[in-house]
C-alpha cells in the first residue's frame, strides 16, 4: 500500500524539509504541494490524496477554516497538523474537526516518522470490508500497543500484535474457556507461545484464569475474556 499526501504549507524552507522527510519513510509519496489554503483546497478536489499534512499558520486562508471547509464539504481525508500553533484552543479544534495528530515545530524526524507509520498501520488495518471485534479495534486506536488496563504497560520484547490480535479474535468466539494448548491448536501456534500471550493478556487484564481441578496431574488454566467495560 502506498499512501498519497498532499502537503500544505508556505514556508518553502519546511516544505522542502517535509520533503525530504517524507522520501526517508517507505509507503508514502507527495502527489502535490500549496502554499495556501484556498491552493490545498482546490489540489484535494483534484488530486484526491490519502492524507494532508497540514500548516495552521498560512496566508489567505490559514489550516484551522480550511480543515473546516473540508469537513463541512463532506470530506473525509485524513489529515496531520503539522504547525507551530500551541495554544490548546487551536489543538482542541483541529482533533475536533478529525486531525489524526498534530506535530508541533520544530519536531525531530522520530516523531515525523512515528506520526506516519501510526498512520500507515491505521490504514491497513481498517483497510477492506467486513467486521472486526472490540479487542481489534483497541489494537487500532492504541497504534497496536496493548495497554494493561491499571498500569500502561506495553506488548513485551518477543511478542508481536499480529499473534496476539488472532489469539483475541480466536478467543472472542469462544463460549467455553480454553487452556493454553486449546489455543495453540486453535490458532495455529506453539503451546510455550499460547501460554506467554495468554499469560501477558491476564496481567493485563484482558482475559482471566479459571483453575480446572479433578481427574489425574496438575490442575488445568483455562482462559476466558473478560469484558472491556469493567
Amino acid at each position: 500500500m502506498t499512501i498519497s499526501v498532499l502537503l500544505i504549507e508556505d514556508d518553502p524552507m519546511v516544505q522542502e524539509v517535509n520533503k525530504q522527510f517524507i522520501k526517508k519513510i517507505e509507503g508514502f509519496t507527495i502527489i502535490g504541494v500549496a502554499s495556501t489554503g484556498e491552493e490545498g483546497l482546490k489540489l484535494v478536489k483534484d488530486l484526491k490524496p490519502d492524507l494532508i499534512l497540514l500548516d495552521v499558520y498560512m496566508p489567505e486562508q490559514n489550516g484551522l477554516d480550511m480543515l473546516n471547509k473540508l469537513r463541512n464539504e463532506g470530506s473525509r481525508v485524513d489529515v496531520i497538523a503539522i504547525t507551530a500553533a500551541n495554544d490548546r484552543d487551536t489543538i482542541r479544534t483541529m482533533l475536533h474537526n478529525g486531525a489524526r495528530d498534530y506535530l508541533i515545530k520544530p519536531f525531530k524526524f522520530e516523531r515525523f516518522r512515528q506520526a506516519l507509520q501510526d498512520f500507515k498501520t491505521y490504514q491497513e488495518q481498517l483497510s477492506g470490508s467486513g467486521s472486526i471485534s472490540q479487542y481489534e479495534l483497541d489494537l487500532i486506536k492504541s497504534n497496536g500497543k496493548p495497554m494493561s488496563k491499571s498500569s500502561g504497560e506495553q506488548l513485551p520484547k518477543g511478542l508481536n500484535e499480529q499473534t496476539l490480535r488472532q489469539i483475541l479474535r480466536y478467543l472472542e468466539k469462544q463460549e467455553d474457556a480454553l487452556t493454553a494448548e486449546e489455543t495453540a491448536d486453535g490458532v495455529g501456534i506453539a503451546r510455550v507461545t499460547a501460554r506467554r500471550y495468554l499469560d501477558f493478556l491476564q496481567k493485563s487484564g484482558q482475559v482471566k484464569i479459571e483453575i480446572q481441578y479433578g481427574g489425574v496431574g496438575r490442575p488445568l488454566n483455562r482462559y476466558t475474556l473478560v469484558s472491556l467495560s469493567k
